[in-house]
C-alpha cells in the first residue's frame, strides 16, 4: 500500500475502452482493500453498474452531473469528503467532472477545478482517475488535461505528463474575464443600508423565474452571501444584477475586492468555525459559480437551472 498522491488523466476512446480501464483500477483497488468511489456522469454510472452488477456493492458511487454540477463544490464535498471518511487508508477515485455536454460557460470552471486538485489534495494518500474522451472532446480539453494532471495514462501506458506545470499558475490561467452582461439584465447598487433591498430583488427575480420556493430561498441565501461579502469584503459597495441566459438564472455580484485564496469556499469548513463560510454556502447551493478576480475587483457570478 501506497501513501503518496496521484492525480492521472486516462485518455480513452469510447465506452468499451472506458470499461476497461475503469474497471481494472476500481477492483484493482478493491483487491487491494483500498476505500473506492466512483463519481461520474449519469450514463457512464449507469454503464458501470450495469456491467459490475452486484460487485458495484463494494464501491460507493456517484451521478457528477448532481454532485459536481458545480465544480467548486467537487474537492470539498465529494474528494475530501471521502478522503476525511477513510483517513486511516489509501483511497482510489475516479472522478469524471469534464464530459461531452459541458459548455463553454462551464468550462474554465472545470478546468481550474481540475488545476486545484493537486493544490488541495497535495498531501493525502489518494489516487484519482479523471477520464477524458479523446473521440467526443476537443483538442483543447484534451491538451488543458495534460497541464492540469502530473500523468496521463492511455491504451495501458503511463507517462508523467510534459505538459505539467505549477497547478496554481494552471489554474490563474482560467481566471478569465467573464462574458459581458446582456443588455436586457437589471441591477442595483449595493451599499451597507440597502441589503434588506438587494434580498427583495433577488428574491422577486427568482419567483419571476418560476423557481420553486426551495430554490429560491437557496438563491436568496446565496446571493445574500455574495452582497455581505461584497460590503465586507469589497470596498463598502458594489453592485447587483440579474438575467437569464441558456436555461439558467444569472446573479453577479461585482466590487473593488480581490480573492488571493484560489480554493476559497471549495474546502470543508469546520463545524467549529462560525466566520468564513459564505462562499463555500455559495458553491454547495449554486449549479455553477464563476470568478473573475483582479487586484483592482471581483465579479462573481451563481447560476441557477430555471
Amino acid at each position: 500500500m501506497h501513501s503518496a498522491f496521484e492525480h492521472p488523466a486516462l485518455l480513452y476512446r469510447g465506452d468499451d475502452d472506458y470499461l476497461a480501464a475503469v474497471t481494472e483500477f476500481v477492483f484493482g483497488g478493491v483487491m487491494l482493500g483500498e476505500p473506492v468511489m466512483v463519481a461520474v456522469p449519469t450514463r457512464k454510472l449507469e454503464m458501470l453498474q450495469h456491467a459490475w452488477g452486484d460487485a458495484a456493492g463494494a464501491v460507493e458511487m456517484h451521478d457528477m452531473t448532481a454532485a459536481g454540477r458545480n465544480p467548486g463544490r467537487i474537492i470539498g464535498d465529494v474528494l475530501l469528503n471521502f478522503v476525511a471518511r477513510h483517513h486511516d487508508h489509501h483511497v482510489r477515485i475516479v472522478g469524471e467532472p469534464i464530459w461531452a455536454g459541458r459548455d463553454a460557460t462551464e468550462y474554465p470552471a472545470c478546468a481550474q477545478h481540475e488545476a486545484l486538485i493537486n493544490v488541495a489534495l497535495d498531501d493525502c494518500p489518494a489516487t484519482i482517475l479523471c477520464p477524458y474522451d479523446v473521440t467526443l472532446l476537443s483538442r483543447k480539453v484534451i491538451a488543458d488535461a495534460s497541464r492540469t494532471h502530473p500523468e496521463v495514462w492511455m491504451d495501458a501506458h503511463k507517462w508523467r505528463s510534459p505538459d505539467y506545470d505549477d497547478p496554481e499558475m494552471t489554474a490563474s490561467s482560467f481566471n478569465l474575464p467573464l462574458t459581458p452582461e446582456p443588455w436586457s439584465a437589471t441591477s442595483m447598487s449595493l451599499w451597507f443600508d440597502n441589503i434588506d433591498e438587494s434580498r427583495r430583488f433577488t428574491a422577486s427575480w427568482a419567483l419571476a423565474s418560476n423557481l420553486d420556493l426551495e430554490r429560491v430561498a437557496d438563491t436568496v441565501l446565496v446571493v445574500d452571501e455574495l452582497v455581505t461579502n461584497a460590503i465586507i469584503h469589497g470596498g463598502g459597495s458594489g453592485r447587483l444584477a440579474t438575467w437569464t441566459e441558456n436555461g439558467r438564472l444569472v446573479f453577479e455580484v461585482s466590487d473593488g475586492g480581490h480573492i488571493c485564496d484560489p480554493l476559497a469556499g471549495r474546502r470543508p469548513t469546520p463545524a467549529d468555525q462560525t466566520h468564513g463560510r459564505g462562499l463555500g454556502i455559495v458553491h454547495r447551493m449554486s449549479d455553477l459559480v464563476r470568478v473573475h478576480t483582479t487586484t483592482t475587483g471581483t465579479q462573481t457570478r451563481a447560476y441557477f437551472l430555471v
